[in-house]
């Protein structure tokens, strides 16, 4: 059952869902908070938009991830919270190696990618035109060979093209 919080609304002419909706509720908190994060109960949220709260484990397991650009914190128990913050880059050569070790390694999925891409496009790190041509040449249409062999290339491509970008 959907809420009015959550009917199926236009948005910005848009068909919008619950899952963009709770989105953009916790992003928009986020960027009124003067720490830049959230802290949440899930269940008073999932009230909130009268849906259950695996609905909002959902949200907060695709929508804010650390390929994204967030870090998920949680406390189970009776007075339990779900904190949600947005990484902090503090230079080039940490964003390099946060993204070339800790997050592609040595190999990557087209998803996983698209999300690092579209935060280094967030971040202003690449233009909308570097972005774009960073998820052609990652996407499996470009990169037709099987999957084990395409995730590594992909992320071989991918840092390198990091790299290339951050040199500049």
């Amino acid at each position: 059952m959907y809420s009015h919080f959550a009917k199926f609304i236009r948005g910005g002419g848009a068909l919008r869902n619950i899952s963009d909706i709770i989105e953009q509720h916790l992003k928009r908190i986020m960027q009124e908070s003067p720490n830049g994060a959230v802290e949440i109960q899930r269940s008073e949220l999932a009230e909130m938009f009268q849906c259950v709260p695996s609905q909002i484990n959902y949200v907060i397991n695709t929508r804010f991830t650390i390929e994204k650009g967030y870090i998920v914190e949680s406390k189970r128990g009776g007075g339990g919270y779900i904190r949600i913050r947005k990484a902090q880059i503090s230079n080039k050569s940490r964003l390099q190696e946060l993204l070339t070790e800790e997050l592609i390694r040595n190999s990557i999925t087209q998803a996983a990618a698209y999300a690092i891409i579209d935060r280094l496009l967030e971040e202003g790190v690449v233009n909308q035109r570097e972005a774009a041509l960073m998820k052609t040449a990652t996407s499996r249409t470009v990169l037709a060979l099987e999957t084990p062999l395409r995730d590594r290339l992909r992320a071989s491509i991918l840092k390198h093209m990091i790299a290339s970008i951050l040199i500049r």
